[in-house]
């Protein structure tokens, strides 16, 4: 039974800084990918980052590259992300899912953690 564990959100002034955590457990760790997704009111969920954990690959939307980065501690099943520069256009929920491929859609990630709120204030 594949579980995750998404943790870490919080509020923050701009410019701020922010670690998630997506705990991985009941699966394989190195045979998924892992990938944070956040979702706004009113608007669709969009993945942010994802690692390839058996290489350390990894995938980030263009808003938050140089700013965001992912990685993963394969000895803990977990999977994080260092959050930088914060701007309130980051407000959302987030969100950790696994899957198969960092390529994949939305609907191809087919576990997901429970979200994690985070909130930049201007």
């Amino acid at each position: 039974d594949v579980q995750l564990q998404a943790s870490g959100g919080g509020l923050v002034q701009a410019g701020g800084s922010l670690r998630l955590s997506c705990a991985a457990a009941g699966f394989v760790f190195d045979d998924y990918v892992i990938a944070w997704f956040r979702q706004a009111p009113g608007k669709e969920r969009e993945g942010v980052s994802c690692i390839k954990t058996s290489d350390g690959s990894t995938v980030y939307l263009d808003p938050v590259k140089g700013r965001f980065t992912i990685s993963s501690d394969s000895a803990e099943n977990t999977v994080y992300l260092q959050m930088n520069s914060l701007k309130p256009e980051d407000t959302a929920v987030y969100y950790c899912a696994a899957g198969s491929s960092c390529h994949g859609r939305v609907r191809d990630f087919n576990s997901w953690g429970q979200g994690t709120q985070v909130t930049v204030s201007s």
